[in-house]
């Protein structure tokens, strides 16, 4: 559990100190103060990138409203606007799975199944901080799935 303390009434958590050459080890115990932090501060720099980048788009995108006479060149625009809303758009889901796990986070839920109730290992979710199942339930969910899709 995360160190708090009661100041006027409301919940606030202590500062953690994390070394900026912090990786999670598989030798201390599992989402520990300083494994806790290390996970937040991942995903909130990874969320403040994707909204930098959608800021971007959307200057890019209200500068690119001229008027193109050749329709070659208007329907290469056009496919390239299409492309970059739609990877916006994948980004925006990013965004929400992100909010969730920040959450979780809060709750003290992160870092664990949401099938089995284990723990999700380090290095999985230091590739994928939103990973909400362990890579076992990941693979039993994926081939259910597969199953479904076949039919």
């Amino acid at each position: 559990m995360a160190n708090v303390s009661r100041i006027e009434g409301k919940l606030m958590k202590q500062e953690v100190f994390l070394p900026d050459d912090y990786r999670p080890a598989e030798d201390e115990p599992f989402m520990n103060d300083r494994q806790v932090e290390y996970f937040r501060r991942k995903l909130l720099n990874w969320k403040s990138e994707l909204l930098a980048g959608s800021k971007d788009t959307i200057e890019g995108l209200q500068d690119g409203t001229r008027n193109i006479p050749d329709v070659a060149d208007r329907a290469s625009e056009e496919t390239d606007r299409a492309l970059e809303l739609r990877t916006r758009d994948r980004q925006r889901k990013l965004v929400a799975k992100i909010d969730s796990a920040l959450r979780r986070i809060d709750e003290g839920e992160y870092g664990y199944c949401i099938v089995t109730g284990e723990p999700i290992s380090l290095k999985r979710l230091d590739a994928r901080p939103i990973a909400t199942m362990s890579l076992e339930a990941q693979e039993r969910h994926e081939r259910r799935e597969k199953v479904h899709r076949d039919d």
